[in-house]
């Protein structure tokens, strides 16, 4: 149970937790497969669509309008692509990123590659794009830019904006105990190759942070990120954010970097399905063997059954204009 269950009210509560949004596609569901679901029952459905959406298996071939529709639906969005395909980063294989936006359509058939671009751009600092990238260092990137996808989007107006000499209009904000301490911003000249003072920065992602309605870093380790270093690139900051321990288990979708090619229970299901693979074909080997001593008895009936057959159809007949025919 949710930690501030009972510190929010009823409508804090349906709205953070977006209860009212899962009951209107549960709704749609049962209305779209009427047919299938009625010969069931409403109530074994409705209890197997919550706990599918507990568990995290909702988004499973779902629409991408349907999968970034909530922080759970991306969380478990982003679980479940760690999960399918954890093998290949056991395997050690490197990816190009058209390859990694395949394997995610095959999980969201309508999944847009630009989003996998900028994962990918995180990784590769827009230098090589069709250069391979290991599954380690592309599944964080990605978790950063889809989870993090509207923060993301906003910071990097403010960053263009100080890039270029302008003064962000998060930067207003009342509540906002660093507005009056921010330094005078240096030229653009300078700023073009050095990236922008982290501090000014860092001023105006906690004022956007403090009126943003989508999910975002904790501010605090935002802060920490920005406070190690005098001036930073956007792209340095977004691979921050990616590799930032404490930032992924917030997250909560995938485990450490330590432990990202760990699944115990994945490992005991996949163990379960080549046993029973490799019994099938035990079988079958058996199976092929065994029938194949008798091959050289079947190989001559066919056309003696034939011939018997033939002389069966004419004495059956009681007519001589086949056998003459066959004599001509």
């Amino acid at each position: 149970m949710c930690a501030d269950r009972f510190s929010l009210s009823v409508e804090e509560y349906l709205t953070k937790k977006h209860v009212l949004f899962y009951i209107e596609d549960c709704v749609t569901q049962v209305l779209e497969h009427k047919e299938e679901y009625t010969q069931f029952g409403i109530l074994r459905f409705l209890s197997e669509y919550f706990n599918s959406v507990k568990k995290g298996n909702h988004i499973l071939f779902r629409e991408f309008s349907f999968v970034r529709a909530t922080p759970h639906n991306r969380s478990s969005f982003l679980h479940m692509f760690w999960r399918c395909f954890r093998q290949i980063g056991k395997n050690g294989d490197l990816l190009s990123m058209m390859e990694y936006a395949s394997l995610l359509q095959l999980i969201c058939p309508d999944f847009p590659e630009d989003v996998v671009q900028k994962a990918a751009r995180i990784v590769l600092m827009d230098d090589a794009m069709d250069c391979p990238m290991s599954f380690s260092d592309f599944l964080y990137a990605f978790q950063i830019q889809f989870y993090y996808e509207e923060f993301l989007e906003s910071t990097a107006v403010i960053y263009q904006d100080l890039l270029s000499g302008k003064c962000p209009n998060t930067v207003i904000v009342p509540t906002s105990s660093s507005v009056e301490q921010r330094p005078r911003l240096v030229s653009t000249d300078t700023v073009a190759h050095e990236g922008v003072d982290s501090f000014v920065f860092c001023n105006c992602v906690e004022g956007l942070c403090e009126r943003f309605k989508y999910s975002f870093p904790p501010v605090h380790w935002v802060k920490e990120i920005l406070g190690n270093v005098q001036r930073i690139s956007f792209y340095s900051f977004l691979m921050a954010l990616a590799k930032h321990e404490e930032i992924n288990s917030n997250i909560g979708s995938l485990p450490s970097k330590a432990e990202v090619l760990i699944d115990p229970e994945m490992d005991k299901e996949l163990e379960k399905l080549i046993a029973q693979i490799s019994l099938s074909q035990a079988s079958n080997s058996s199976n092929s063997t065994t029938t194949g001593h008798k091959e050289p008895i079947r190989k001559a009936s066919p056309k003696k059954a034939l011939h018997h057959r033939r002389r069966i159809e004419v004495e059956s007949d009681g007519s001589t204009e086949e056998t003459d025919s066959s004599e001509n």
